[in-house]
């Protein structure tokens, strides 16, 4: 099963949010995490298609080349003096996707996403995705859950201004 929440709470997914959802929806089959697996890499892989088709540029390897940047900085002549690299990122909508497997919770790469997308220039919406369930030394951990309850917290606390727009968690 799909799972899914947008941030905050308050305001209703955008177009493509929706349609991200739907390109995970697609690949499901192969890629939900109550049966597999899968690296980030070969998750993204099975969405790349999906998400191409509604228009987002997507990483298709680890060489410069194959990897989608984009800035967070710019030095003299306008020239691009530092960027990020994402998953998947749609220019016109201003929203990048970024797929974790295993270290996604774990190792707090959902946190290191969130920062990264708020530097980004031009990017409104974020794009998590993460196992339902990830499985490791005999327990199941509940990723999405997780997930979704930090920016539960993030939103409720109010302490904390984000410059995005929105966020998507996705639970594959």
């Amino acid at each position: 099963m799909l799972n899914w929440a947008f941030f905050p709470r308050s305001a209703k997914p955008p177009k493509l949010a929706l349609q991200v959802v739907d390109a995970f929806e697609k690949a499901l089959p192969a890629i939900t995490s109550i049966k597999e697996t899968h690296s980030s890499n070969l998750v993204l892989s099975h969405v790349a298609p999906h998400l191409a088709g509604i228009g987002f540029s997507v990483e298709s390897g680890k060489k410069q080349v194959q990897k989608v940047s984009v800035p967070v900085l710019y030095g003299n002549n306008g020239q691009i003096a530092k960027s990020f690299d994402a998953d998947a990122h749609h220019v016109a909508g201003r929203f990048v996707v970024e797929v974790e497997a295993g270290r996604g919770v774990v190792n707090n790469q959902f946190l290191k996403d969130l920062f990264q997308a708020c530097m980004m220039d031009d990017v409104d919406y974020l794009g998590i995705a993460v196992r339902n369930i990830y499985e490791s030394s005999g327990r199941k951990n509940p990723d999405f859950k997780h997930v979704v309850t930090f920016f539960d917290t993030l939103y409720a606390s109010d302490r904390m201004r984000l410059p995005l727009k929105g966020i998507l968690v996705i639970g594959y």
